[in-house]
């Protein structure tokens, strides 16, 4: 009889614990266990936040000229609660005439409630574009953005380079989108040419469009370099210094520079470690070719084979 008692409570206590994670799926579609437990059970350190999880590189023929807009296209599998710092860039790293910029969706966006203020606030779900200035020393000022509502958050600061920056709201979910920025007005600015290049996002559920904000860029014809890259990183806010890694595939469409497929020579993922002394992640994604588009699948940590730290994406095949 005790022996039956037993055997019943063991089984209760296994099916409540199917049950709550059964529930921690449901309210949660990226839920795993903590970094420091994930780390632990595979005998690995982690390195300090933020974390870039993978980056992926093309390596375009040959540089672009006469730029007027950048398209890149992503696809989320699941919605990521803002619970989680988790940012999804398709623009990671480019340049135009040497002056370099990035963007893309974050989980929980901060920054300056307007130009005036210096006062952080987070507004959660959002969307980013940020340049830096001409060396990255010398501090580039708010004159060089443009609000496209109210809402929007601002920052110019020098904690990773000196850099302008605009984010706005905007609660994106499980779905495709696409991150664009496009040319527009050349005006003078301290006595020379500079252009505005305005930033938006296209929701591929219903076509509806956001405008982000504009950047000021000095000069007036440009040159899109060779390249393009994207990254996946769990980076650290005064709201949430600790972010859980998000169980979650992210693809990455083939980038669409002038509304053109930008010629492509090859394709690479590289996942940074502490050894080599760039921004580091624990091991927990991992990048695959699906015709034309990069897969970056981000699950538990795990040990990664060293020789497999960077290799080719075979697009298009």
């Amino acid at each position: 009889m005790r022996y039956a008692m037993l055997l019943l409570m063991s089984c209760l206590s296994l099916y409540s614990v199917a049950l709550t994670a059964q529930a921690d799926e449901t309210t949660d579609p990226c839920a795993q266990d903590s970094p420091q437990a994930m780390a632990k059970a595979v005998g690995v350190e982690l390195p300090p936040r933020p974390w870039h999880l993978a980056n992926i590189w093309w390596n375009f023929e040959q540089p672009i000229e006469h730029f007027t807009s950048l398209e890149v296209d992503i696809t989320i599998d699941r919605d990521v609660p803002d619970t989680y710092n988790l940012y999804i860039s398709p623009c990671g790293l480019a340049k135009i005439n040497g002056l370099q910029f990035y963007g893309g969706i974050q989980s929980n966006i901060n920054g300056w409630a307007d130009k005036q203020s210096r006062e952080r606030v987070h507004r959660g779900h959002g969307a980013i574009f940020s340049r830096w200035s001409s060396d990255k020393k010398m501090p580039i000022g708010l004159d060089h953005v443009q609000m496209a509502d109210d809402e929007c958050l601002v920052e110019s600061a020098g904690y990773e380079g000196e850099f302008a920056s605009v984010r706005r709201p905007y609660v994106w979910k499980q779905g495709t989108y696409t991150w664009s920025i496009t040319k527009g007005e050349t005006v003078e600015h301290k006595g020379t040419p500079a252009t505005w290049f305005t930033c938006k996002v296209k929701n591929h559920a219903d076509d509806s469009e956001l405008e982000v904000g504009s950047l000021l860029f000095e000069g007036e014809d440009f040159t899109y370099w060779n390249r393009h890259s994207a990254f996946v990183e769990v980076y650290s806010t005064s709201k949430i210094r600790r972010s859980n890694i998000p169980k979650v595939n992210v693809t990455f469409g083939w980038p669409r520079i002038n509304g053109e497929k930008a010629p492509l020579k090859n394709a690479s993922a590289f996942y940074p470690s502490v050894k080599q002394g760039s921004t580091s992640s624990p091991d927990c994604a991992k990048v695959r070719a699906d015709g034309d588009n990069c897969v970056v699948e981000v699950a538990e940590i795990f040990v990664r084979d060293e020789a497999k730290r960077r290799h080719d994406l075979p697009l298009g095949k």
